[in-house]
């Protein structure tokens, strides 16, 4: 299993990138444990599987803006981050909120990114803000996203404010408890629908620029 962890900020002492590398550290910790409960209750051997973590720090990466091209012919980082995504298995996804919305850095990522490159991968969400007044970012912005790319999230999602941190990272034991949670409730949807990613399929949307069109 490949978890990939991302964090939709751009600042350098993120209280999003703590959130994430939080969630996969818990994600690491849990992993046996979750394997081990899926197999007993499913009475069944087939998931053999170790886990590999990576966090993307958004900061770290130079990349484009989507103008539109195949995904397939980005160069340099944005190559890099985009095979990243399509070889992934699952993921918990964090940003900030920013005028009641995601980053526009995790925007152009979901833009750059191919249409079925999340196709039946689960995705956990992360949020983070200055008060509780955007904790419906999630539900309102992160979610129909995924849905659009027809990943299974996990209900819910981790919301965190300021007064959730402070100068040494996360102090919040509720949001810590959460975390855990989140992470192991992605691990295990992932065992659940290992090697039956069954999900309702959509039309085939191509992308087409205006100089492959006939006037």
């Amino acid at each position: 299993m490949k978890l990939l962890g991302i964090s939709g900020s751009l600042s350098d002492r993120s209280k999003t990138f703590l959130a994430v590398e939080k969630a996969i550290q818990f994600a690491e910790e849990q992993f046996f444990e979750t394997k081990q409960a899926i197999k007993e209750k499913l009475n069944t051997d087939k998931y053999d599987q170790t886990i590999e973590t990576e966090i993307v720090n958004l900061k770290d990466y130079d990349l484009q803006f989507c103008d539109g091209r195949n995904p397939l012919d980005y160069e340099g980082d944005t190559k890099k981050l985009i095979k990243k995504i399509i070889e992934a298995d699952a993921f918990i996804v964090g940003s900030p909120v920013y005028r009641g919305s995601m980053s526009g850095a995790l925007k152009n990522v979901f833009d750059l990114i191919p249409n079925n490159c999340l196709e039946g991968k689960v995705i956990g969400f992360i949020a983070t803000g200055g008060t509780y007044h955007h904790f419906l970012a999630i539900e309102h912005q992160l979610h129909p996203l995924a849905g659009y790319f027809s990943a299974h999230v996990v209900p819910g999602g981790v919301y965190a404010h300021n007064e959730h941190y402070d100068n040494q990272g996360l102090i919040s034991d509720e949001i810590l408890e959460r975390l855990r949670v989140l992470s192991y409730s992605v691990i295990d949807l992932h065992h659940r629908l290992y090697d039956s990613h069954t999900i309702a399929k959509k039309p085939y949307i191509p992308r087409k620029s205006l100089s492959a069109t006939k006037s």
